[in-house]
C-alpha cells in the first residue's frame, strides 16, 4: 500500500471519561498522522499511541487541521474508535473457492456482504481467515517485525495440487513452506479445514490433519489449533460448483476418523491440537462432547464447542441468578427463536427457563428457506426466514432474538431487514440477546 492511499483515520466514537473525551475530540474528526507518521491501520495506531509523547494532526469534521500534543502514561489508550480497522482499504481475496459463502449469496443486497478480504490485519486483530495467497513480501515482513500472531489460516488442504484446485490459485500450494516459515519465527497460526465431500476428504483429510498435527510441537507450535468444518452450501452457490453437501452419513464418518486420529495425538503427545466443529455432531446426530474435551475452546469463533460453552455458561448463571425460587409477579409468555440445528442441544435450557414460576417460554427452532438449508444454524437465520416462521403463532408478548442473527452494531438481517421491520410485520416487540445472562435476564423481564 503506498502511503498516497492511506486516508484519515475517521473517529466515530469517543470514550466517556477518556483521554480523547478530556481534550474535546469529537466524532467526525480524522487523524491524519502520530507523530509525524501516518497510520496504515488500527495495528499502527494503537503501536504509535503507546508511546508516552504524541504530537497527532487532526482534521475536523468542517477541513480545519489542528495539531495536538499529549502527554500520557506508556500504553494508555486515548479512548477513540474509528469507522473502520484499515485506513489504507482492504486484502480483497483473488481466489475463487467453490464454497465460498460471499459467492453463495443472492445479488442486490448491501455492498459489505460480498467483500470477500483476505487480510492479515483483520485475522490478527478480530479472527477472520485468511488464505495467505495474497501477501506481498513486505506484508510477510511486517507480520515479522511486528509480530503479529497469532493469524487464522484457511487450510483445507496441504496437498500442493489439491489445495490450488480447491482455491483455484496456483500459488496455493505453498502452504507448508508459510507454516514452515511461521515456525522459524516462533510465530503461531490457528488452522481451519472446510471438509467438502468427495474431495478433500478421507485419505485427504486424514493428509492434511496429520501434516498439521507435525507443526504442533515445541513451547510455541506453530499450528496452535485446528478447526475441521463441514462445508455449507445455499441455494445460490453456481450450479457448476462440484459439491455436494455434508450428508448424516458423512458426517458420522468424518467424526469418527478425526476422533481417531485425536486419540492417536493425545496419547502421543498428551495433548489435542484437532477439533471438530459443533456442526458435524448435529448434522450427524451425535452428542457433543463434554466441555473438558475442548481444553481452552481455541477455536470457539468457528463454531467449535460454542454450543457446548453455552450450555455449560447457562448451567452456571443457573446456579447464580437463579439460585433461589424466583416466582415472576406477572405471567410472562415469550417466543425465543433459534436455529433447528441446536434445536435438541437447547431443548433443556428452555425446560429449565420454563421452571420459573410465572414464565412460560416457547422455543421455537427454524430452518432457513432462504439460503435453501434443511438444517440451519442460528446465525445464519433472515429476516424473512423469521417472518415466514413465526407469522401465525402465538408469540406471546414479545420475542427473543439471539443477537449472532443481526449485524455487529446495528439491527440488519443478512437479507437486508431490519429489525423494526421485523417487528412491526409481526406487530411484536423483539428483543436481542447476547449471551447467557441477558437470555435469562430477558426472560424475567429484568432487563
Amino acid at each position: 500500500m503506498s502511503k498516497t492511499s492511506i486516508k484519515p483515520a475517521l473517529i466515530t466514537k469517543i470514550i466517556p471519561d477518556s483521554i480523547a473525551a478530556e481534550i474535546g475530540f469529537e466524532p467526525g474528526d480524522a487523524i491524519a498522522s502520530i507523530n509525524g507518521q501516518q497510520p496504515r491501520d488500527l495495528i499502527d495506531y494503537q503501536y504509535i499511541c503507546a508511546d508516552e509523547y504524541l504530537e497527532i494532526e487532526v482534521i475536523d469534521a468542517k477541513g480545519k487541521t489542528h495539531h495536538i500534543e499529549i502527554e500520557k502514561d506508556y500504553d494508555e489508550d486515548l479512548g477513540l474508535e474509528f469507522s473502520t480497522a484499515l485506513f489504507d482499504g482492504l486484502i480483497q481475496c483473488n481466489n475463487r473457492c467453490p464454497f465460498c459463502f460471499i459467492d453463495q449469496q443472492p445479488p442486490g443486497k448491501r455492498e459489505t456482504l460480498y467483500l470477500k478480504d483476505d487480510d492479515y490485519r483483520l485475522s490478527f486483530l478480530y479472527g477472520s481467515y485468511l488464505t495467505l495467497t495474497n501477501l506481498p513480501q513486505r506484508e510477510w515482513e511486517r507480520i515479522e517485525q511486528m509480530r503479529l500472531s497469532p493469524l487464522y489460516v484457511s487450510v483445507h488442504a496441504t496437498e500442493p495440487e489439491l489445495r490450488s484446485r480447491l482455491l483455484k490459485n496456483s500459488r496455493a500450494g505453498k502452504i507448508l513452506e508459510q507454516i514452515q516459515w511461521f515456525q522459524e519465527r516462533r510465530l503461531q497460526i490457528h488452522a481451519q479445514v472446510v471438509v467438502c465431500p468427495g474431495i478433500n476428504d478421507g485419505i485427504h483429510l486424514e493428509r492434511t490433519l496429520l501434516d498439521l498435527a507435525k507443526f504442533h510441537t515445541g513451547e510455541i507450535p506453530a499450528v496452535a489449533s485446528v478447526a475441521v468444518v463441514p462445508v455449507g452450501l445455499t441455494r445460490f452457490r453456481p450450479s457448476s460448483d462440484e459439491l455436494i453437501p455434508v450428508t448424516t452419513e458423512k458426517a458420522e464418518e468424518v467424526i469418527d476418523q478425526v476422533q481417531e486420529i485425536q486419540a492417536k495425538l493425545k496419547e502421543k503427545s498428551g495433548t489435542n491440537c484437532i477439533w471438530l466443529a459443533d456442526e458435524w455432531f448435529l448434522i450427524g446426530r451425535r452428542d457433543l462432547p463434554p466441555a473438558s474435551e475442548y481444553e481452552d475452546y481455541p477455536q470457539i469463533g468457528n463454531g467449535v464447542g460454542s454450543i457446548r460453552q453455552f450450555i455449560s455458561q447457562f448451567e452456571a448463571a443457573v446456579k447464580e441468578i437463579l439460585a433461589n425460587n424466583i416466582c415472576l409477579s406477572t405471567k410472562r409468555k415469550l417466543t425465543w427463536v433459534v436455529g433447528n440445528a441446536v434445536e435438541k442441544a437447547f431443548a433443556a435450557i428452555a425446560e429449565r427457563l420454563n421452571q420459573i414460576e410465572g414464565l412460560e417460554v416457547n422455543m421455537v427452532a427454524l430452518s432457513s428457506n432462504y439460503w435453501g438449508q434443511s438444517i440451519s444454524v442460528t446465525g445464519l437465520l433472515t429476516g424473512q426466514d423469521l417472518l415466514d416462521g413465526l407469522q401465525g403463532r402465538d408469540l406471546g408478548e414479545g420475542i427473543i432474538l439471539p443477537s449472532v442473527m443481526l449485524k455487529p452494531g446495528d439491527n440488519l438481517f443478512l437479507d437486508d431487514m431490519t429489525l423494526e421491520e421485523l417487528a412491526e410485520r409481526l406487530k411484536k416487540p423483539i428483543w436481542p440477546v447476547a449471551g447467557v445472562e441477558e437470555l435469562i435476564l430477558t426472560a424475567m423481564g429484568d432487563r
